[in-house]
């Protein structure tokens, strides 16, 4: 009898124990829910986070090298696509800034490969980590003699690395222009029917697009950490019927090269503009029928910024 006693009591000593838990339980949530005992809530919003400080580095520094397109020949406003670039990158508080511009009017790629052998166009290309290029035009309309200057290849056409108002354009005022050229309207370059084969104005892409990707190594070599946009070729014939479909697939062999010399590299883009100029020539090319306009140099560095953002 005792045992079966005290067994009762424990009994009803847990009960009683359980009860005054589970009240306490209870009583700690409604309180927990009524007042909450979460982090301490601020009396006023913490000010926005000031975005981390760019490092120096990611301040764009630019240059451009190459031919009468990088120094924007052809442009009214004298921008061409490189200061337009610059503009662009500019704005909205970004960080710019134009180390230099090295386009030189008819410059060919042996031309630039041996500017790249001097001194001071080294030092430039190790300051900077943007770097536009535009070379190429000039090899290829000129080394098939496209534009009757009388070479007939790619090595002749380098020899004409000098200051020329429309690179491989007959300057107005030579008998050349003079004899192809209406009053008032751009000159019409001069080539025989017989030279507009796919074959004659191709003969200069073998040599140049190799000169090309030595042009590209040697400026990797010399600033592997730079981000590199090589400017892809128009055809700024496309209006003319006998040149149309020869001068599209130059352009395009040419500009198909050079995107499988780029590919090979990490750091280099091709921008393309072929695209932006066919069946628009009218828009976007200057009075030389060859260089751009200011609206065809805007567009291109359009495409220049899409690629560097």
């Amino acid at each position: 009898m005792n045992d079966s006693k005290w067994t009762w009591r424990a009994v009803g000593l847990v009960s009683i124990l359980a009860t005054l838990l589970l009240i306490t339980g209870f009583v700690y949530a409604v309180s927990d829910i009524i007042n909450p005992k979460g982090e301490t809530l601020l009396s006023s919003l913490p000010q926005e986070t000031a975005a981390p400080t760019a490092a120096a580095t990611d301040e764009l520094k630019i240059l451009a090298l190459g031919d009468s397109l990088a120094k924007g020949t052809g442009d009214n406003s004298g921008q061409g696509f490189v200061k337009r670039t610059l503009e662009a990158l500019s704005a909205d508080g970004g960080k710019a800034e134009l180390l230099g511009n090295m386009g030189i009017n008819g410059l060919t790629t042996a031309g630039l490969q041996s500017k790249l052998q001097e001194e001071g166009v080294q030092y430039a290309l190790r300051q900077a980590n943007v770097i536009l290029i535009s070379i190429g035009g000039n090899d290829l309309f000129r080394g098939s003699d496209i534009l009757g200057t009388g070479s007939s290849s790619g090595e002749a056409a380098s020899s004409a690395d000098t200051e020329n108002p429309a690179d491989g354009i007959a300057p107005l005022g030579t008998e050349s222009a003079a004899n192809n050229t209406v009053e008032g309207s751009a000159p019409v370059p001069t080539a025989s029917t017989d030279e507009l084969t796919p074959e004659s104005l191709l003969s200069a892409l073998p040599d140049a697009s190799g000169r090309l990707g030595s042009i590209l190594d040697t400026i990797a070599g010399i600033n592997p950490q730079a981000q590199i946009y090589y400017v892809g070729l128009y055809n700024p014939f496309g209006d003319i019927a006998d040149l149309l479909v020869p001068g599209n697939q130059a352009v395009t062999a040419w500009n198909n090269a050079a995107m499988d010399i780029i590919n090979t590299h990490s750091n280099m883009t091709l921008v393309p503009t072929f695209d932006l100029f066919n069946r628009h020539l009218d828009k976007y090319l200057s009075n030389d029928h060859f260089h751009p306009n200011g609206d065809g140099y805007q567009r291109m560095s359009e495409r220049i910024v899409q690629a560097v953002h």
